[in-house]
């Protein structure tokens, strides 16, 4: 049977647990699995190699984590608040968009192997909940009715977090294995001859200088476009001004995000 897991309320009025001299929390797990996680991949996550990585007994993670898949979902949130760490929204609702996608790319990629297994889930936590909260003010600020705002949130995070795990998988591939993928670009398709595959042969210069880049900042530029483009038409159709809110409302005003300093 599941131990039980302390809330987080009550654990902060019980006395810290300490471990050789360490004060354990969640926020120490959360780190510390992190570097497991860099250095191991995911089998270096146990909960015998926690507890021996902070000098603790190993049930001392059920005082903060239901197991080792809770510590993930607070991994994933944490990478959220990474994302959002610092992030202030202004009245270009593009830039703000391309920002936030940039960012939640760039916070998943700095830890590859935690990326691959926390990009997919969905934690209900913090942070996560204030990056929704924030893509979505945007949105609704920018002008985009509700129905027009989810649809391009549910792309947005989507694609964003998409990226983030393709990504990360190629980087936490062994180095010789990433450098063998990397060379087919030149090695193969750069030689396949016009007469048999023209439109390789075609576009191979431009397929070589891309190919081992990501697409995330191409494929971003995309979904904005197509977002201007609904934000475009719900204007000439004047069912929605900016600011959110169908039919009037007060204009530009940049998106509140409760808890965006992370």
């Amino acid at each position: 049977m599941p131990k039980k897991v302390v809330p987080e309320a009550e654990r902060r009025r019980r006395k810290p647990a300490k471990a050789g001299g360490v004060v354990l929390s969640e926020r120490l797990y959360i780190e510390t699995a992190l570097r497991m996680l860099q250095e191991h991949g995911r089998d270096g996550l146990t909960v015998r190699r926690l507890g021996a990585a902070l000098g603790a007994d190993p049930s001392s993670l059920y005082r903060y984590f239901r197991g080792t898949d809770d510590l993930l979902l607070a991994v994933g949130d944490e990478l959220a608040g990474r994302a959002l760490r610092g992030w202030t929204p202004t009245r270009d609702w593009r830039q703000d968009l391309r920002e936030l996608g940039l960012r939640i790319h760039a916070a998943y990629l700095a830890h590859p192997q935690a990326a691959i297994l926390t990009a997919s889930r969905v934690s209900g936590r913090s942070h996560e909940i204030a990056a929704d909260e924030a893509v979505l003010g945007v949105l609704r600020t920018a002008g985009l009715p509700d129905a027009e705002a989810a649809r391009v949130y549910h792309a947005f995070v989507d694609q964003a977090l998409a990226f983030a795990a393709l990504d990360a998988a190629a980087l936490a591939l062994p180095h010789t294995a990433r450098a063998a993928d990397e060379a087919v670009w030149q090695a193969t398709y750069a030689r396949l001859p016009a007469a048999t595959h023209p439109h390789i042969a075609a576009t191979a210069p431009r397929l070589v200088a891309r190919m081992n880049t990501s697409a995330y900042p191409t494929a971003l530029e995309m979904l904005l476009d197509s977002a201007a483009a609904t934000l475009a038409r719900v204007r000439a159709e004047g069912g929605v001004v900016p600011g959110g809110g169908e039919g009037g409302g007060e204009g530009g005003g940049a998106a509140s995000c409760s808890g965006c300093s992370g």
